[in-house]
């Protein structure tokens, strides 16, 4: 038994070498050392586990494994490149990173923040401020916003931006306006947020052949979704059966 309380400290203080020579969020020494041997293991998982391994699945694991135990790293390192360099670039990194966490009262001022001067027209800066207006119910505000997108020409006019401003309409009950933003989103966006929340929209609205149309192709091409994205496309799947479900 002491060799063991012996060999568990001792791998934990080797892991905190580590921390001190390579991670550096100091965190991790109180996690290793307070939660012995568990937090040590959670750290090895995390950092060291992958650099013995390497590749994909490997850097799945990790990345995983850190959203799990640190949601909140990919926001702090934004935030600190943001703090060190105040570029364009990494304000737009640091405000995605925050709507990521559904941050989105502080998303819609970085984005702001950003789109001064030259970069006023940016559409990128615009079409986040718009969404997290979106996401706070404040629809409203975002139509203008939409509506300088739409003065951009093509640059503005993108299936992002159509389906924030289908979204927009939908909570003004603007429902021709939505129906039209959203069917022209939805056959052109990738993913399956677009068509899901279209499918969503038509069960809301008493076209049910047509959501069930949509449900039909987003079960297709959910099942033919690669593994890095089979996570997201679960959760548009179970949005848009759920949506169905309450339709009826």
């Amino acid at each position: 038994m002491i060799f063991g309380i012996g060999l568990s400290l001792v791998f934990s203080l080797l892991l905190c070498v580590h921390v001190v020579r390579t991670v550096k969020e100091l965190y991790w020494l109180f996690i290793i050392l307070a939660f012995q041997p568990l937090g040590g293991l959670v750290y090895f998982v995390v950092y060291i586990f992958p650099e013995l391994t390497g590749g994909a699945t490997a850097r799945k694991l990790t990345r995983a494994a850190q959203d799990a135990v640190d949601p909140e790293r990919d926001f702090r390192l934004a935030r600190t490149a943001a703090e060190d360099s105040p570029t364009v670039a990494n304000q737009m990194k640091l405000a995605a990173a925050a709507a990521a966490l559904g941050r989105h009262e502080e998303a819609k001022d970085l984005y702001a923040q950003a789109a001064q001067g030259i970069h006023a027209d940016d559409p990128t800066l615009i079409l986040g401020q718009a969404r997290a207006l979106v996401e706070l119910e404040r629809s409203i505000e975002a139509l203008p916003l939409l509506d300088r997108l739409g003065d951009l020409g093509e640059a503005g006019r993108t299936p992002q931006a159509a389906l924030v401003m289908g979204r927009a309409y939908h909570a003004l009950g603007r429902t021709e306006e939505a129906d039209q933003a959203y069917g022209w989103a939805a056959g052109r966006l990738p993913g399956l947020e677009g068509l899901a929340r279209y499918a969503a929209f038509l069960a809301e609205h008493g076209r049910r052949g047509e959501a069930e149309e949509a449900m039909v192709e987003i079960e297709k091409r959910s099942s033919k979704t690669t593994a890095h994205f089979r996570k997201e496309a679960r959760f548009w799947r179970d949005f848009a059966r759920a949506a169905l479900g309450n339709a009826r």
